[in-house]
């Protein structure tokens, strides 16, 4: 099973960058990993927000094989604490063969074409963050569930 991460746009702060690295480098110990970064779009001044998140949509599900499970981090996903987020996701490699793909999308959010792709959202929080920020957070929350499921002492219970 392969877990891909796909980002809409670069990552433009050095902090998140170095943060981000750091989790990349801790995730191969654990599983196959790809992180993808579709480039921004060109000329957006010019378009509205639903023709943004069209575009940036049909750029998202290039990435995305119908086997595919699509999780999209999204705020009105399902929230979890990290154990139980660490448990979800260990059903997953248990019981299912599927490649997962999770995607963070641009400023607007996703298109209706993703959404009705999506075979769940999930929230790391009721607050909002930039889809920046979400990066990095959900990358050490990734790698905390996968020290959970090992049962490694980085979670302090």
């Amino acid at each position: 099973m392969k877990i891909s991460l796909i980002l809409v746009g670069k990552t433009s702060f050095g902090y998140l960058c170095e943060g981000i690295k750091i989790y990349l480098e801790r995730l191969k110990h654990y599983t196959n990993f790809s992180l993808i970064e579709i480039p921004e779009l060109k000329r957006v001044s010019a378009m509205s927000q639903e023709q943004i998140k069209s575009k940036e949509g049909e750029l998202i599900l290039k990435y995305v094989n119908n086997g595919d499970n699509l999780i999209l981090l999204d705020e009105r996903g399902k929230s979890y604490s990290s154990e139980d987020w660490a448990q979800h996701l260990n059903q997953k490699f248990l019981y299912s063969n599927q490649d997962i793909v999770f995607v963070i999308g641009g400023a607007y959010g996703f298109s209706e074409e993703v959404y009705q792709r999506a075979n769940e959202k999930l929230s790391l929080s009721k607050m909002t963050f930039s889809h920046q920020m979400v990066r990095l957070i959900f990358l050490e929350q990734l790698y905390r569930a996968f020290t959970i499921i090992k049962g490694e002492p980085y979670h302090h219970r």
